[in-house]
C-alpha cells in the first residue's frame, strides 16, 4: 500500500485492494484463526490447480474402451438432461491411451507431460458434484456451496492454520497471459463470513504491478510515520468494539500491504531461477500460453517456500467450442483442438512444478490438487463437443501424504457415472484439512446462530488414498 488517506485505505480494504491484500498475518500475531484440536500435518501448503470448465475424464485419466464399440450410436440406458440437451451419439476418446510410470497408470496422450509423473499422482476417477452450470459448480467446488457467500476452501484453510509467512497472505490466487476469475466472480475466493482477513489476494504474475498500489510512492519512513499514526487511532477504535474481528483484520491489512511493497517484487522477480529450471515449468517458450501458465507453477513453489498456506492457479483464456476466458476447457464443439490447446498450456508446467516439488523436498509437504467443477459426457455434443457431466468425472492429487502412483474409485464402463468408491466435494476438502492437520467436523464458525464449516454436515476423509 503506498500513501493513501485514510478514507482511500478504508475504501481499499472493502473494494479492489481488499481482495489484493486483505490477508492473513502470521498467527503469533493476530487472533484470528481457529483454536480447533489439530493433530501432526502431512500438509504445510496447498497448491490448487484449477481446471475451469470441465476436463473431459473419458480424454484423459479416465479410458474406456467400450465406447469404440459404440461409436456413433445412440447412448445406451437413460441419459439425464445436460446443459444444452442437443445430444449426439456416443463419442469415443479423441487421445489413444498409454501406461506409464512403475504403476502402469493410464494416462492419455493429451497429457505426454504429467504421464511422466504419474508415480506422483492419485488419481481420483469417482469423483461427483451438484451442479452441472458452471458458476454453481465453481462455487460449490470452491465452498461446498451453490452460492455467492461462503468462505472458500483457501479461506478454510487460513482460519484453520493461519500462516507461516510474515510478508505474504496466507490465500493467494495466481493470474498471468489475460487469465480472468471463473464464472461466478471473486467471490469464489472470498473469505465469506469469516473475518476478512482470510480472503483470497490476486496477484497478476506478469503485470508490471502484480498488485496495484505495491509500489511505494513515497519514503519509507514517511509510510511508516502514517501508518503508526492510523494504527493508534484504529486500536482504539477496536477497544471500544470489543476487538471486533473485521475491524482487527482491516488493522491488519495495513500492516500486511506495507510489508508486501516489498515481498511481492521480490517473489515474482524470477530472474534469479535457473535457465534450467525455467526451461522445465515451459518459460523459455516466449509469448506462449505454456510460458504464461508456467509463471504461475513456477510462483507458486516460490509461495510454498515462503510459507503461505494456500494458493490456487488460474488458467488463460482459450476461444474455442464456446470455451472462454472464465472457463476456458468448456468445450461444447471441437474439443479436439479445444483440449489440445488447453492441454498444452497447462501440461508441462503442472508436470515441472511436480517434479521441482519433488527434487527440492518440498513435495511431501506440500499437497497439489488438480481438479475442474465437473466432467464431459461420453456422448458428443452436437457432432465434436462434451456437455457437462457432474455425475462422475476425475481429479488428482499428489504430495502431501497421499498415495503416489494410485488409482482410486471408478466410473460405469461408459465413463457416465461413478459407481465404486464415490467421492464428494466435501470428502475432497474433508481429506485435504486432515493432511493439513485438522479435523473437518471441527473447524467450524459461528454464524446466523449455526456453526458453519467447509464440508456443511457432510465430508469423509479418504483414508485409502492416504499413504
Amino acid at each position: 500500500m503506498t500513501h493513501l488517506t485514510r478514507r482511500q485505505m478504508l475504501t481499499s480494504a472493502s473494494t479492489g485492494f481488499g481482495m489484493a491484500a486483505l490477508a492473513g498475518l502470521m498467527q503469533a500475531e493476530t487472533p484470528m484463526v481457529h483454536r480447533a484440536k489439530r493433530f501432526a500435518p502431512k500438509a504445510r501448503s496447498v497448491i490448487f490447480c484449477y481446471m475451469s470448465g470441465g476436463v473431459s475424464h473419458i480424454d484423459s485419466f479416465d479410458p474406456k474402451p467400450l465406447l469404440e464399440k459404440y461409436a456413433g450410436k445412440p447412448m445406451p440406458g437413460e441419459v439425464k438432461k445436460t446443459q444444452f440437451n442437443n445430444n449426439g451419439t456416443v463419442q469415443p476418446a479423441h487421445w489413444a491411451y498409454q501406461r506409464h510410470g512403475q504403476c502402469g497408470m493410464p494416462v492419455s496422450d493429451l497429457f505426454p507431460h504429467m504421464a511422466t509423473v504419474a508415480d506422483e499422482l492419485c488419481v481420483i476417477r469417482s469423483m461427483t458434484a451438484k451442479f452441472s452450470e458452471h458458476a454453481q459448480g465453481n462455487f460449490f467446488m470452491h465452498s461446498g456451496f451453490p452460492f455467492v457467500g461462503y468462505p472458500s476452501a483457501g479461506a478454510w484453510a487460513s482460519y484453520g492454520l493461519g500462516t507461516d509467512s510474515r510478508d505474504l497472505p496466507g490465500y493467494i490466487v495466481l493470474q498471468s497471459g489475460g487469465a480472468s476469475v471463473p464464472h461466478g466472480g471473486v467471490g469464489l475466493f472470498s473469505n465469506g463470513y469469516l473475518p476478512a482477513q482470510h480472503q483470497a489476494s490476486i496477484i497478476k504474475v506478469d503485470e508490471a504491478e502484480a498488485v496495484k498500489n505495491i509500489r511505494p510512492q513515497e519514503p519509507f519512513a514517511a509510510q511508516r510515520e502514517r501508518l503508526d499514526f492510523i494504527r493508534a487511532m484504529d486500536q482504539r477504535f477496536a477497544s471500544t468494539t470489543q476487538q471486533d474481528t473485521q475491524v482487527e483484520a482491516a488493522i491488519a491489512n495495513y500492516e500486511l500491504a506495507w510489508r508486501m511493497q516489498s515481498a511481492v517484487p521480490e517473489l515474482c522477480d524470477l530472474s534469479g531461477e535457473s535457465a534450467a529450471t525455467q526451461k522445465l515449468y515451459g518459460i523459455d517458450q516466449t509469448g506462449t500460453t505454456t510460458a504464461a501458465y508456467g509463471q504461475q507453477c513456477l510462483l507458486a513453489r516460490r509461495l510454498v517456500e515462503r510459507g503461505v498456506r494456500f494458493i490456487e492457479l488460474s488458467c488463460l483464456p482459450q476461444k474455442i467450442g464456446a470455451g472462454q476466458g472464465p472457463n476456458p476447457w468448456d468445450q461444447h464443439g471441437q474439443i479436439k483442438k479445444g483440449h489440445a490447446n488447453m492441454a498444452r498450456q497447462v501440461d508441462q508446467p503442472i508436470a515441472g512444478l511436480v517434479k521441482d516439488l519433488k527434487s527440492r523436498g518440498l513435495l511431501d509437504s506440500t499437497l497439489v490438487v488438480w481438479a475442474g467443477e465437473f466432467g464431459r459426457t461420453p456422448f458428443a455434443q452436437g457432432s465434436d463437443g462434451r456437455d457437462h457431466n457432474p455425475y462422475g468425472f476425475t481429479i488428482w492429487m499428489a504430495g502431501g501424504g497421499i498415495k503416489p502412483g494410485h488409482i482410486y474409485g471408478a466410473t460405469d464402463d461408459f465413463g457416465y457415472h461413478a459407481i465404486e468408491n464415490v467421492c464428494t466435494v466435501y470428502d475432497l476438502w474433508a481429506t485435504v484439512l486432515h493432511q493439513m492437520g485438522i479435523d473437518h467436523e471441527q473447524l467450524t464458525y459461528r454464524f446466523s446462530g449455526r456453526d458453519l464449516r467447509l464440508t456443511d454436515v457432510h465430508g469423509n476423509v479418504l483414508r485409502d488414498i492416504i499413504a
